[in-house]
């Protein structure tokens, strides 16, 4: 008799993931288009505040009043949860990397009430960031509905991050390379998929509420010819610089708050509350994340004087906005400066007689990518980000260029990623040495630099408490043995106790850096 055939078992690990990171996405949607609808509708509403006091100076006591109220409130939400200060990525890089562990709901109604009263009252501080953290809350929100704990818990809160930057600037791809790129450091199949299916879903819902056309719908009017292109290695060595002196800036924020103004830190936020109000009494225009400015700039394409003025006021009170610690990002603000250093490079261009006029639009839209792209040190999210919010194709070629030569730049000076900085700053990675008895993976992709490259296993001392218990080499699975060539595109899966997670990763990271093991 021949032997029936054995039936293939159909492996669904993957659509699991990729129909919860949906559900993620959908409910991510849900928060931040609220979000962002709350946001406009309270921007709106001071502005026109801010333009009845010009004809009625009177109202700035009631305007005066109002802000520091709001002050207070922020306040009393900040002291009771810490985490929702600032943008937020941060928080989430610490919660994928093991090394903070919070309560999504608290931070959940926390983050979405202060960054509606701070984003929208007019403070030069953007939604992205917030609406990030939104996502990682929802997503850890699921994970807990569903019991995921682990790995499963962190693609969850990945998913929700890439949700809520894809509903945040209605740009899905971006979304999720900005998650792999700079906040999950991995190209982790399980998390590509399903932050993909979560920034999806959250972008049809973000259309559904706020329609198709691009955050910044800015008519292209030709491509960048290729004879001026060596304005584009001018435009991004400027960029790097000024992107880098960013970096340093907003570092020493928070110790030059403590050393100059001498308030406890949650109380922090009034400075720029009352800072705002000239800003909004002169310039009403000018309140917010940015979002108008780029638009305004891109349409009537103001003077030089014009154009120094504002980089000089948005880059002075987006620096007194975030650091203050109200809930906010810098996302936003880096574009719009962006923004202004292109318009304002390319408009100088043109009165030296070495621009076209209709090239200077041309400039502001590859600034925007260049100076993110420096700052961030992620030049893939900054590319796709732009053509996303912008809506068109044809830029990509100088996109690219710009964006890599701001990042050399501030490579070269030592900058390093921002919201790694950032993270880094918050003092989160101390050695738990007490061991949970529950068991966490460990994904350590290997690079063609790195010194595991081409090794053996048996070859590597591992460190303590860890088990190398797989190799992912394209779509396989390996089990290792001692003789178990590692090869560069692999990734490294080590099972380490759960406490140790965040602790073994850096041991592994320094260890796949340091001299070549003989």
């Amino acid at each position: 008799m021949v032997a029936p055939k054995k039936l293939h078992r159909v492996d669904t690990t993957h659509l699991v993931f990729i129909l919860k990171g949906l559900l993620v996405g959908v409910l991510t949607g849900i928060v931040v288009s609220l979000f962002r609808l709350f946001i406009e509708k309270s921007l709106a509403a001071w502005t026109w505040a801010y333009l009845q006091a010009q004809k009625q100076p009177l109202l700035l006591l009631a305007i005066l009043a109002g802000l520091m109220l709001m002050a207070v409130f922020i306040a009393w939400l900040i002291k009771a949860q810490p985490h929702i200060m600032g943008s937020g990525i941060p928080e989430v890089e610490g919660q994928l990397a093991g090394e903070l562990e919070v309560h999504w709901w608290s931070i959940l109604w926390r983050k979405f009430i202060g960054g509606i009263l701070g984003i929208g009252s007019g403070l030069f501080l953007g939604r992205e960031g917030p609406s990030i953290q939104l996502g990682a809350a929802v997503g850890q929100g699921v994970a807990e509905r569903f019991k995921d704990g682990g790995m499963q818990r962190r693609v969850l809160i990945a998913s929700g991050a890439a949700s809520g930057l894809a509903a945040a600037f209605n740009a899905p791809i971006a979304g999720t390379l900005f998650v792999l790129e700079e906040v999950y450091h991995n190209f982790s199949p399980l998390v590509w998929m399903s932050s993909l299916a979560g920034a999806i879903g959250a972008n049809f819902v973000t259309t559904n509420f706020f329609g198709l056309v691009p955050v910044l719908h800015i008519t292209y009017a030709h491509s960048f010819p290729l004879r001026l292109y060596w304005h584009l290695i001018l435009l991004g060595l400027i960029l790097g610089g000024l992107g880098y002196f960013y970096q340093i800036v907003l570092l020493k924020l928070p110790s030059w708050y403590a050393r100059f103004i001498r308030l406890p830190r949650y109380l922090n936020g009034l400075i720029p509350f009352i800072l705002v109000i000239p800003i909004g009494y002169f310039w009403p225009r000018t309140l917010g994340g940015g979002n108008g400015v780029i638009l305004t700039i891109a349409k009537v394409n103001p003077s030089i004087r014009i154009l120094i003025g504002l980089l000089i006021l948005r880059f002075v009170f987006s620096m007194i906005s975030y650091g203050s610690g109200l809930p906010g990002g810098i996302f936003l603000p880096i574009l719009t400066l962006g923004a202004i250093i292109g318009a304002l490079y390319g408009t100088i261009m043109f009165h030296l007689g070495l621009l076209p006029k209709d090239d200077i639009l041309n400039l502001l839209i590859f600034s925007m990518a260049g100076y993110f792209a420096g700052i961030g040190k992620a030049p893939f999210t900054a590319i796709l980000l732009i053509t996303e919010m912008v809506g068109t194709l044809q830029h990509l070629m100088p996109l690219a260029v710009v964006s890599l030569t701001a990042y050399v730049v501030v490579d070269l000076l030592g900058g390093a990623p921002i919201y790694a900085s950032l993270l880094e700053r918050m003092n989160l990675g101390k050695k738990l040495t007490v061991l949970s008895g529950k068991n966490d993976r460990v994904e350590i992709p290997i690079f063609t630099d790195s010194h595991f490259a081409e090794q053996q296993v048996r070859d590597i001392k591992w460190p303590d408490n860890t088990l190398l218990m797989a190799i992912r080499r394209g779509e396989r699975e390996i089990i290792p043995r001692g003789d178990t060539s590692i090869h560069s595109g692999d990734t490294l899966i080590v099972l380490t106790d759960h406490n140790q997670r965040a602790h073994i990763r850096r041991m592994l990271t320094i260890l796949g850096k340091s001299q070549p093991m003989k």
